[in-house]
């Protein structure tokens, strides 16, 4: 079901502190903290005595403490302190998981420890590069991880879902060209002479006829990085030239936590008025009530897909991007089953 030997984003930057911080992925549960020198710590959780969640613990230094008999662990994940003995046997440990910082989250390694490598960390440079403004939130979501990966390569759904912020019916009506290679899938839509949504219109400071964009890409293991925006009609933007509008990229990474649940981290990166930090703010609300409306979509979708056991989804034009992006995620699970190195 879930994909190993990759990076999978696991929290936010600021959500790790000097305290146990708890959260499932792929079907592994998982304790975070912080050193004194912040720097990060990931291991199983669960205490290698009585099996106690190490996350109902606390934090002691450099080290985490089992908040049942006051066994403690080191970052390497051995236990290097049990009450009444002189010697803890060195079976006494738990797993310790891969876990860098980067682009304002943290990303845990799930499979082999001795693959993980930093340099397969997806590339999120928009996500802490000063040319852009960028913040976000996250979302438990109840459903299949995939059902979101869906939803993002289909933006059709925007003038059905968020009819009064990002959607409209020109949509449904533009043109849709999808490619892809061997690790990606992009799905990209161009508007033409149109009239902006309230959302764009508010962010151009204008409601003159625009041309707008939108060029979604898939990545393993479920990431999914939208490049939005609208530029004022007839000035360049589908040439390449969009002086004369403002751009986005709105972050989709998905991390699962079950066959049915995800921790889904989201957020908006953009290009213009980068120091306005109440612009900022505005954005990040504006796109959690637009995430919201998609939420009550999903998990109603999840719950007919459990119930319907004798149905199957239907895939039609509309849907080539989300079939493209499922077809690469099944054909590295193949790999994955037959024991090849993953992509």
């Amino acid at each position: 079901m879930f994909l190993t030997n990759r990076w999978y984003v696991i929290a936010w930057d600021y959500e790790i502190k000097q305290r146990p911080f708890a959260r499932t992925v792929c079907g592994e549960p998982i304790v975070l903290y912080r050193r004194p020198d912040r720097s990060l710590v990931a291991l199983e959780d669960c205490c290698p005595h009585r099996m106690l969640p190490l996350s109902k613990g606390r934090v002691k230094g450099e080290l985490i403490v089992c908040g049942y008999h006051g066994i403690e662990l080191n970052g390497k994940g051995e236990c290097v302190y049990m009450p009444n003995m002189d010697k803890v046997p060195a079976s006494v440990r738990v797993k310790a998981y891969p876990v860098v910082e980067r682009h304002r989250y943290v990303w845990v390694w799930i499979g082999d420890p001795a693959r993980a490598d930093e340099a397969l960390i997806p590339d999120l440079h928009w996500c802490s590069d000063p040319n852009w403004a960028f913040d976000g939130g996250t979302y438990h979501v109840r459903c299949d991880y995939r059902l979101l990966v869906d939803n993002l390569m289909d933006l059709t759904h925007e003038t059905f879902v968020h009819p009064t912020s990002i959607g409209q019916e020109e949509i449904t009506k533009a043109p849709i060209n999808t490619t892809e290679d061997d690790r990606s899938v992009s799905v990209t839509r161009w508007m033409h002479d149109i009239d902006p949504p309230p959302f764009w219109a508010s962010n151009l400071k204008s409601n003159d006829k625009c041309d707008r964009w939108q060029i979604g890409t898939f990545t393993l293991p479920a990431n999914v990085m939208i490049d939005v925006g609208v530029a004022r009609a007839g000035t360049g933007a589908p040439q390449g030239n969009r002086s004369q509008g403002v751009t986005g990229i709105v972050v989709d990474v998905m991390t699962p936590e079950s066959d049915t649940s995800t921790w889904y981290f989201w957020g908006m990166a953009r290009d213009f008025e980068v120091k306005d930090q109440g612009l900022t703010c505005r954005i990040k609300d504006a796109q959690s009530a637009v995430f919201a409306e998609d939420i009550v979509v999903l998990e109603a979708q999840q719950e007919n897909i459990l119930r319907r056991t004798d149905r199957q989804l239907r895939n039609f034009n509309i849907d080539a991007g989300g079939v493209r992006a499922r077809r690469l995620i099944e054909s590295a699970l193949t790999r994955q089953s037959a024991g090849a190195v993953s992509g």
